[in-house]
């Protein structure tokens, strides 16, 4: 039987770390605004008790939690001036009035885990939050194997719901519990199971979406163009989602799990270069993950690779052994490397949290305190072992702890959808998408590890995709583009979006700026990556 892997302590640290920001007072600028805001919503018939938190709030600094410390102390960062949880779409509708009313830009927030802050901070004009926290319910339907969720619901709090009805129904999207749907599937969502029920956006079969004249709609009234525009190309360059509905993937009620960690002394570059073969094309049952970090080896005490292969397979053991030992014998799995569990007992294996009660799937707290820079490629053919080998050197020369590479498969039923499916263009031809992040615990780190991120960026640039080179929009890197600091009249330039667009999303981005022209055409909904419409181009 399995223990939890090794490398979770690294997950932790990577994917879930959540940490207060630091709140600045508003300057006497902004208080002019703040304040016609507040006035604004009192005359919508809004009450503003209960919902509106200025930076004079005590509950304020707990409602503001970041996913990534180097903006929450970033001085070069403005934090709200008021952050806003509506319970009803109405206070929803209200606000949009009062934001162009006041000139006040929103942003709009369903979860912590944005890379680069757009949903909470900003370099440029005064703004507030519209909080999706309170439109987090989830309704089950058994017999049709659906679900509405509202945006602003976490992972963990859908798979829980899930869990609750039935042993046999389960959802495809991320690992991290404390990520919120409103981003994760407006943006594609993949998961543990993506090989076999592809991404969490494919999924999406309804939604509730509130435009920039504050009307309410849903699939039908909202039209096809705008429902495929927001299952991959992101939410927030369109409207505020209130609420999704998807379909529900069957898995069996027990699947299979292991972790297996190799060194550089155990063949770990063999086996990872023998695993960009096999990954791929394997049952598509199989998801076999893999991370990479620079750890101490056990043995010789001197730095070494560590190469942790990362499963799930939609089965039970004895289905799976014989598929490893067919498809991928040099990594030498035995049973008792593997453990037989259900779906949600496997939501908390990948998450770190075996052995807890499924309630901490609840839990959007985490004491993490990490600054995080990350970025994201896609690989088409395998990388060679002097490639390899180049990364590895470049992870020796990080300390224990502070970085890592992620290596997630595809192949399976995400060969079989076009690129033009939905905006999320990264289907066929791909062998894996490769996740890079660096973290620090101190601000003067902050230059060396985002050159040496940077660095090693550069360095596998001859490996990975070009024409353009690809990245994953719910992976945001505003390294590689940002629209204009629009002025008054918030012009955004086509030409300079479209350096960053065609990376998240190819050939589908001048659909995505068609989409926004249409039902957008002012540019409310805006932020350093959103989508501009085409009349504001310059």
């Amino acid at each position: 039987m399995t223990s939890s892997p090794p490398l979770f302590k690294f997950l932790a640290l990577f994917l879930l770390p959540m940490l207060l920001v630091q709140v600045h007072a508003p300057s006497s600028t902004q208080h002019g605004p703040n304040i016609r805001f507040l006035k604004c919503l009192e005359t919508s018939n809004t009450t503003s008790d209960g919902i509106v938190y200025s930076p004079g709030n005590a509950s304020f600094a707990s409602l503001l939690h970041a996913f990534n410390f180097r903006l929450a102390s970033s001085t070069s960062h403005k934090t709200p001036l008021l952050i806003i949880t509506p319970f009803l779409q109405s206070q929803i509708q209200a606000a949009i009035h009062c934001s162009r009313t006041t000139g006040l830009q929103i942003r709009i927030r369903s979860g912590g885990h944005d890379y680069e802050g757009l949903s909470y901070a900003s370099k440029t004009h005064p703004f507030v939050v519209i909080d999706m926290r309170n439109f987090s319910s989830i309704n089950i339907d058994t017999a049709s194997g659906t679900a509405w969720v509202g945006a602003g619901a976490t992972l963990g709090q859908l798979y829980l719901a899930i869990a609750r009805k039935s042993r046999t129904l389960a959802f495809p999207a991320g690992i991290c519990p404390t990520v919120g749907v409103g981003g994760h599937f407006s943006g594609g969502g993949y998961s543990m199971m993506s090989r076999k029920h592809s991404i969490a956006s494919d999924h999406i079969i309804d939604a509730k979406l509130i435009n920039a004249n504050g009307q309410i709609h849903d699939r039908r009234s909202m039209g096809e163009d705008l429902f495929w525009a927001i299952r991959g190309g992101g939410g927030t360059s369109f409207g505020i989602i209130v609420s999704f509905k998807v379909s529900l993937a069957v898995v069996p009620e027990t699947i299979t799990v292991f972790n297996v960690t190799r060194t550089l002394e155990q063949n770990a570059t063999l086996l990872v270069h023998r695993w960009q073969s096999v990954a791929t094309n394997v049952d598509d049952r199989l998801l076999l993950r893999l991370f990479l970090s620079s750890i101490r080896s056990p043995t010789s005490r001197d730095r070494t690779i560590a190469a942790s292969f990362t499963t799930l397979f939609l089965g039970s053991l004895d289905n799976l052994v014989p598929i490893m030992h067919e498809k991928f014998p040099e990594l030498g799995l035995v049973k008792e490397d593997c453990t037989e569990m259900s779906w949600i007992e496997s939501i908390l294996y990948f998450a770190g949290l075996g052995g807890h009660p499924l309630e901490i799937l609840l839990d959007k707290s985490n004491d993490g305190r990490r600054y995080f820079k990350g970025k994201s490629d896609y690989v088409r053919e395998p990388i060679p072992v002097d490639g390899l080998n180049g990364i590895w050197r470049f992870l020796q020369e990080t300390p224990d702890d502070t970085a890592g590479l992620q290596f997630s498969p595809y192949g399976g039923i995400l060969d079989t959808y076009s690129e033009s499916e939905s905006p999320f263009p990264h289907r066929s031809g791909n062998l894996f998408m490769i996740h890079y992040g660096v973290w620090w615990k101190q601000p003067a780190e902050e230059q060396r590890r985002m050159n040496w991120l940077r660095r090693l960026y550069r360095y596998t640039a001859r490996y990975v995709s070009d024409s353009p080179r690809a990245a994953y929009f719910n992976y945001r890197d505003l390294d590689i583009g940002v629209n204009d600091e629009w002025n008054e009249n918030k012009n955004t330039s086509y030409a300079r979006a479209r350096v960053w667009g065609r990376k998240y999303f190819k050939n589908n981005f001048d659909r995505l700026v068609r989409v926004k022209t249409m039902v957008d055409p002012t540019n409310f909904f805006r932020n350093e990556q959103s989508v501009p419409p085409l009349v504001m181009a310059s």
